[in-house]
């Protein structure tokens, strides 16, 4: 069954290099505690509650969302969300994302009915991209984090936002089959 996957343009691409421009988009958000690990399957199971039916529908009861991928996590500062979000951890805590399907508005995403579950629109945003497989150990996603910030700089372009790891795939997947990336935000 295919899931699906936020709408973007490629504008360009090198290798496992991509910039990409993003639709704007729905996510559902939660900002959780822990190493990368922990805050990972935290976070996926407050915002799993969310769309497996913990929400009142708009027209009353609840309703259940399909699952979307990538699911995405960063470093972040529990801040105003108009302002950028430092990459380095502050008190361990991460923001984890789902993106919703675009079938929904705010008006008709039914409503998380756990406090800890923040729905938000995300404006249409340029992104600088690498692809990889395997796992997603720390050690990893920050030598991907330098390899794409290395290749930005090579095409002289500005970073405006922190590293986000989205990944695709199931914990089943084989290690050597998952679709991982490193994204960055770029103007």
């Amino acid at each position: 069954m295919a899931v699906e996957e936020p709408d973007y343009t490629v504008i360009s691409q090198s290798e496992d290099f991509e910039l990409r421009r993003y639709d704007p988009q729905l996510v559902a958000q939660t900002l959780v505690t822990g190493d990368q690990k922990d805050a990972s399957n935290k976070g996926f199971k407050v915002l799993a509650d969310f769309i497996f039916g913990n929400n009142t529908a708009p027209t009353g009861g609840s309703g259940k969302i399909s699952m979307t991928a990538p699911v995405k996590m960063q470093p972040s500062q529990e801040i105003a969300m108009t302002a950028p979000v430092n990459m380095q951890q502050t008190d361990g805590k991460w923001r984890v994302r789902f993106v919703m399907p675009s079938q929904y508005t705010m008006q008709t995403l039914p409503k998380p009915n756990n406090p800890e579950v923040e729905i938000i629109e995300v404006p249409a945003q340029t992104y600088g991209v690498i692809k990889f497989s395997g796992f997603t150990g720390s050690s990893k996603v920050d030598d991907k984090t330098e390899e794409l910030r290395t290749w930005m700089q090579s095409k002289n372009l500005t970073p405006t936002g922190d590293p986000e790891l989205a990944r695709y795939d199931t914990p089943w997947t084989l290690p050597f089959l998952r679709r991982n990336e490193v994204m960055i935000r770029y103007q």
